[in-house]
């Protein structure tokens, strides 16, 4: 064992103090920040899984395990122990009622797992050890079980946020015809992100979660490039397109849909033809200065679809513009009368020798491998620290997991050229779909970014979904002076 590891070793001894009179509190620690852990999963040797919660507490108490030696395997995604001549990553306590001990663990990842936003539970030990959480409805609240992907705006001096599906307690199927929230800025009195966001959630009657775009038409109904433009009497509307499923692979409808102030719900304002496939809002809209007026660009995550920051061009498929390989022209150009070119299709065109790889935008390589990384979704944002653009996505297909492996890149450019990146999050076995860097909550100026994202088993063939984590959102933190991000930098 290195002299880093039998030192890391000893931290792992526990620190007993007073804790709550029917629990052994158990307290997982970054070794480096010393801030608890969420999501690290402590077994016994006869399988009893225990998760710590949003503040890394776990409040143990198993009859015939207490008051006695008892080793425990420490796991988590992006963190880890060192393993003892065996192979066995864990470490030895005592479970004693009344007390604690600390467990600190080594920080693989790049970027900093600080808490669960969604979901029942977030505070659950916590609470069982008499902790004070930050949040005021720590463990359930609004019938909210899990919630799918999120977006945000700002509005009327608050943040508006819509989730995807949501989970409630009376039956798997909750809300499926999205789901809306409100917070405050941490400026404003909310919360600072590292401890989660406070949510006021829409309700209908009953105080669960209300459906945000109400149709008696079958199917879910999910709402994406949500976004606020001003129209010519400089009135604020909010938008978004919105579709209507069947299952994951057959679209019944789709269309825009604004937010009605007055009822406090979207309603549709305009159903399009299955031929207008990028001419709408989609994935993260981000906002960006131009010469001749604001312009929304879409991420999904390569920014490949614009439209003038205006009500009635947002309405318009006919204004909305891709960004597209012309061969006539030798590079890329926007344009109005064909779909964006695609990550895969450009790959194709180098391969052919149809597109110069000095003129590519999107041929992204692992820094450390050198291998393509294939991007699903994400969010770009312009960065005041690095004044570039930077760009948080998912991997489709990545080796440790399908959707679950996060990147970080930079670009002088929104359009790009993406070149280099680095992972800055795994999620084993499992996936962290739509992730989506909130930048109004960046902090020294940049520098400290947030960004969360969907954990859940779905489409990682995981057949064991995680105890009150699965489908729900998880927030990182992530310093972009880590010299580890120099590589992204061209």
């Amino acid at each position: 064992m290195s002299f880093r590891l039998s030192v890391f070793a000893a931290m792992l001894l526990p620190s007993v103090f007073a804790a709550a009179p029917d629990y052994f509190g158990i307290h997982v620690l970054d070794e480096t920040t010393g801030r608890g852990v969420p999501l690290i999963t402590l077994k016994t040797t006869n399988g009893v899984e225990m998760t710590t919660d949003s503040a890394g507490w776990i409040a143990f108490h198993e009859p015939g395990l207490m008051d006695r030696s008892v080793f425990f395997h420490v796991e988590g995604p992006g963190y880890a122990v060192p393993k003892d001549g065996f192979g066995f990553a864990g470490v030895k306590l005592t479970p004693v009622v009344g007390q604690n001990a600390e467990v600190k663990v080594l920080r693989t990842n790049i970027a900093e797992r600080v808490c669960r936003l969604t979901g029942q539970g977030i505070y659950r030990d916590s609470t069982l050890l008499g902790k004070e959480p930050p949040l005021p409805r720590p463990n359930l609240f609004a019938d909210v079980m899990g919630q799918d992907s999120v977006q945000v705006v700002p509005w009327k001096g608050r943040y508006f946020w819509i989730f995807g599906d949501t989970q409630r307690p009376n039956y798997p199927l909750g809300n499926f015809h999205a789901t809306a929230a409100w917070s405050d800025s941490p400026e404003a009195g909310g919360l600072d992100p590292q401890f989660g966001i406070h949510f006021e959630y829409v309700t209908d009657g009953s105080g669960a979660v209300a459906k945000m775009l109400p149709v008696d038409d079958p199917g879910v109904v999910w709402l994406f490039g949500l976004l606020t433009v001003m129209d010519a009497e400089n009135r604020e509307h909010m938008v978004a397109h919105y579709s209507r499923w069947r299952d994951l692979g057959k679209r019944l409808e789709h269309g825009l849909a604004e937010y009605d102030e007055a009822e406090g719900r979207f309603h549709r304002i305009a159903v399009l033809g299955d031929e207008f496939d990028w001419q709408h809002p989609k994935g993260n809209a981000v906002r960006v200065k131009g010469t001749g007026g604001d312009w929304i660009y879409f991420s999904t995550p390569f920014c490949q679809t614009r439209v003038k920051a205006d009500y009635d061009s947002v309405q318009n498929t006919s204004a909305y513009e891709s960004l597209a390989w012309s061969a006539e022209d030798g590079d890329y150009v926007w344009q109005q009368s064909v779909r964006p070119t695609t990550q895969k299709e450009e790959a194709g065109l180098v391969k052919a020798g149809k597109l110069p790889p000095a003129k590519a935008r999107m041929q992204v390589v692992d820094e450390q491998t050198g291998k393509p990384v294939l991007l699903h979704a994400g969010s770009v944002h312009w960065n005041k620290h690095r004044e570039r653009w930077i760009m948080i996505a998912v991997q489709e297909g990545g080796g440790e997991s399908y959707l679950g492996e996060v990147w970080y890149l930079e670009a002088a450019q929104i359009e790009g050229p993406w070149r280099k990146a680095v992972k800055v999050a795994t999620h084993p076995k499992y996936s962290f779909y739509n992730p989506s860097h909130q930048a109004f909550f960046d902090q020294q100026d940049g520098r400290m970014i947030y960004f969360q994202g969907t954990y859940a088993e779905t489409f990682s063939g995981n057949p064991r979904a995680t105890p009150r984590y699965d489908y729900n959102q998880l927030m990182y933190r992530l310093d972009l002076d880590d010299e580890r991000l120099k590589a992204a930098r061209e």
